[in-house]
């Protein structure tokens, strides 16, 4: 293996990224009296400094492979890094008041969260089976640390729990999966895996067996039905600072997983794994969002939500390929990274809200704590009214968008009668949605004004987020044409 082979430059994000954790390890060592301000201002301007430099280098980068072809280098690559980077610093942003607040250990929180995000880096740039499971495990691991990390707390304990055993079924899922691939096509390098099936060099009935248990592990990361029960009940059980990391910058990393194994690994078995995620997205939409009127608790209603939302992006996949035609195939899956990256940003400020309106001791959780919410945090009130109509696919926010371009593109597929139930699906989640906006403007409130002011710069970010929602809504051309040319340059290299 020579220096030629390796290509170091090609995994500078991550070594960034990892010499952004040992620094906030040594400094968590250090300056134990002053470490939270520091590790808390250390870790935000490292993940921001980050997310703009992946920005300027998307502009030029070339796509090509490093460390002997196990990591890839695109601009999809640096899109979803960068976009992965910012919504973390957003959530530490978000987390911090909650972090003191709840006695949980603030270094350790950012640790975590910072081991995710470079598990997520991983991921995102895998060429290679086993760089694939060695990213989820890295995000996954430290997740699991992350929920579990209220100590005293029964209910985070058990979520933690339910989290593991069952993150560890769906490793085992895909590492079977992976191991039908190896014994079908000799190579673990997934382009080798494309090659070998393209040429019919490989054994089709064990790739496709192999693809459905790589389809289930990945369904189970995604959290799409019937994968999905361990989503509402860690939303739940989580504290909230964790599940805001759950449920955003993760989302990315998957869904570069799913082009990176499904479009690029196994394009060859696509009418296979396409029905598959056909019914993974049909269950999704029923099960997100039925279950999900039936919820008071806000954190429960988010994570149907999510499921829902799942499935939606998985129509977009599904509709890139239809046997030998492939013309669609670019704006499917740029709809589909487009739906993902502003469904992030939405779930960042939903959770954002939340966080910013709970008390010390007083979780803001259920539907009862939202009442009248207008009349006590007014500006709160408005941010999640916002969040809550892009969630629901109301213009002009950015779900709206998101949502059009993903039914365009299943329409242009043929999927007509699923894309009609896609929208009769999310006029049923609309309820829930205005629900809670009913909740927060039209009841009375069941508590005392609060007597903490809401920071400065916490407000300021969330500001920006529920503003960002507003104007990606109005105007969605720009990240979509971003979207378009990531996909491209990633199919064609």
């Amino acid at each position: 293996m020579t220096l030629e082979s390796l290509n170091l430059m090609s995994v500078a994000p991550e070594l960034a990224l990892f010499a952004l954790v040992v620094l906030v390890m040594l400094i968590e060592i250090v300056t134990r009296s002053q470490a939270k301000s520091l590790v808390h201002m250390v870790s935000v301007a490292g993940l921001l400094t980050l997310s703009l430099w992946l920005l300027q280098e998307a502009a030029f980068v070339v796509s090509s492979v490093g460390m002997n072809g196990m990591v890839v280098v695109d601009l999809m690559g640096h899109l979803l890094k960068s976009g992965a980077s910012l919504t973390t610093a957003v959530a530490l942003i978000y987390c911090r008041r909650s972090l003191e607040h709840e006695g949980m250990g603030f270094g350790e929180f950012h640790l975590f969260a910072l081991f995710s995000l470079l598990g997520g880096f991983v991921m995102i740039s895998a060429n290679h089976l086993l760089v694939v499971y060695l990213g989820i495990e890295l995000l996954t691991l430290s997740l699991y640390a992350a929920v579990a990390l209220r100590r005293d707390s029964a209910i985070s304990t058990e979520a933690a729990m339910k989290y593991f055993v069952l993150g560890a079924l769906a490793s085992g899922f895909l590492l079977y999966g992976m191991s039908m691939l190896y014994g079908a096509t000799g190579s673990l390098e997934i382009p080798i895996i494309q090659d070998k099936l393209s040429m019919g060099r490989a054994d089709r009935l064990v790739v496709v067996f192999g693809a459905v248990f790589l389809v289930a592990g990945l369904a189970f990361k995604l959290g799409v039905v019937p994968f999905h029960m361990w989503v509402p009940d860690v939303y739940q059980g989580a504290p909230t600072a964790t599940t805001l990391l759950i449920g955003a910058a993760p989302k990315f990393a998957a869904f570069a997983v799913l082009i990176r194994l499904l479009v690029s690994g196994l394009i060859g078995v696509a009418i296979d794994w396409q029905q598959m995620l056909l019914v993974l997205c049909v269950l999704s939409l029923v099960v997100g969002n039925l279950v999900a009127i039936m919820q008071t608790n806000v954190k429960r209603i988010l994570a149907y939500s999510t499921i829902a939302h799942m499935g939606f992006m998985l129509l977009a996949i599904s509709s890139g390929v239809l046997g030998e035609q492939v013309d669609g195939a670019v704006n499917a899956y740029a709809a589909s990274m487009f739906y993902i990256v502003t469904y992030a940003l939405t779930a960042l400020g939903s959770f954002g809200v939340i966080l910013l309106a709970s008390e010390k001791g007083v979780p803001f959780e259920t539907l009862d704590d939202f009442k009248g919410l207008a009349k006590t945090r007014p500006e709160l009130s408005w941010i999640m009214l916002i969040l809550v109509f892009s969630l629901a696919g109301i213009p002009p926010m950015v779900g709206f968008s998101a949502k059009l371009a993903v039914l365009e593109s299943a329409v242009s597929a043929g999927y007509l009668e699923l894309a009609v139930f896609a929208v009769m699906a999310s006029l049923v989640g609309a309820f829930f949605y205005l629900r809670i906006v009913k909740t927060l403007f039209f009841d009375e409130p069941l508590s005392p004004p609060p007597s903490t002011p809401l920071c400065g710069i916490q407000r300021s970010v969330l500001s920006a987020n529920a503003l960002a929602v507003l104007l990606l809504g109005i105007l969605p051309g720009p990240l979509m044409a971003w979207c378009v040319a990531a996909i491209r340059l990633s199919l064609s290299s």
